[in-house]
């Protein structure tokens, strides 16, 4: 298996690329190999700050960058040497298995579906996003990809997500709830109240509408919503994570008491701290595009790009994008608006 990385993707890139790189590598025990993709020199430099590199690492040259500012039209029509399409080529040519970039997520996902192509039954490709909990990982989909949808689209984020909660994740039968403001069948917008007529007569193992509240509570295993209030989500949560890591250690340094107490749950807190640490759940998948596409923040770390990565090998191992294909095939018609509310 091999993995192309959006080498000059990132913030921070390429150094804090390709130390997540290096590793994914000596994590993944020659599980898989990387391509990185950008300009050789600037890569061979980054590569050279790293002592006893792994093997199973290799450069691929690309001249052009899309910036983060860029616009993702622009940089379709003008960069077609550029690192992120350079790695989609090599995924389409077969070269590759899969593709994980930190860079212009816009552009990104632009370049993924004119370089792939959509799969049959979906309008439109939704990021995912894995939220960690006490009762196990929850799915949001979409979490920034499609900021006004349509109740069809919001149908094909569920059947998406549901695959990808079954054949990445390993859970059997996920629960599919529907993002609002309130239990009840009658609450929520519009948008809301179209879509939850659709996903209560689907296949799905829907359980209704669930409120915020519940993306952490293993109400569900895979909520749904539009890519605005999903990003909203996303970002809000992360933040909330890393304060409340943040006040749980300054308490735990304020007193000698509190200093001893930290030394005795040391493996414990590590435990908790790495449930709830965004960067162990690596990048967001991009679900409907014929091919397995990862895309993570830019200001990722180095874990998290290792973990993106690790991500896309499992998904490639379970085949997700034949799976996804299979499972929306199954209902076509539903998928397709024939008694759905397009």
């Amino acid at each position: 298996m091999r993995i192309a990385l959006d080498g000059m993707g990132g913030d921070s890139a390429p150094a804090i690329v390709v130390q997540g790189a290096v590793q994914a590598l000596r994590q993944s025990g020659g599980a898989f190999e990387i391509a990185l993709v950008g300009r050789r020199d600037e890569l061979d430099r980054a590569l050279h700050q790293i002592a006893d590199l792994p093997s199973g690492l290799s450069v691929h040259h690309a001249s052009q960058v899309v910036g983060m500012a860029d616009r993702p039209s622009a940089a379709l029509r003008q960069l077609r040497d550029a690192s992120i399409r350079v790695c989609f080529d090599l995924l389409a040519q077969g070269e590759v298995d899969a593709v994980v970039s930190a860079g212009n997520s816009g552009a990104t996902m632009a370049t993924a579906v004119v370089v792939l192509g959509r799969l049959p039954e979906v309008d439109r490709p939704a990021l995912a996003s894995v939220l960690p909990g006490p009762s196990g990982p929850t799915v949001l989909v979409d979490v920034g990809a499609n900021v006004d949808c349509t109740p069809l689209m919001l149908l094909q984020f569920g059947y998406m997500g549901s695959v990808y909660a079954q054949r990445v994740l390993g859970v059997t039968a996920p629960k599919v709830g529907l993002l609002s403001i309130g239990e009840e069948s009658g609450k929520g917008n519009s948008l809301v109240k179209r879509a939850y007529e659709d996903f209560a007569t689907s296949p799905l193992n829907f359980v209704g509408n669930v409120e915020g509240r519940d993306m952490f509570s293993g109400a569900a295993q895979v909520v749904v919503c539009d890519g605005f209030v999903g990003n909203v989500c996303l970002k809000l949560s992360e933040a909330l994570g890393e304060m409340a890591i943040g006040v749980f250690v300054e308490l735990l340094s304020s007193s000698a008491l509190a200093r001893t107490a930290s030394l005795l749950l040391k493996s414990e807190l590590k435990k908790l701290t790495a449930q709830f640490d965004y960067a162990n759940y690596g990048g967001a998948p991009l679900l409907g595009v014929n091919g397995v596409a990862f895309v993570c923040h830019g200001a990722s770390s180095p874990k998290a790009i290792a973990s993106a990565l690790g991500r896309a090998a499992d998904a490639v191992r379970g085949e997700l994008t034949r799976h996804l294909a299979e499972g929306l095939g199954q209902y076509r018609g539903s998928l397709l608006g024939e008694g759905g509310r397009g």
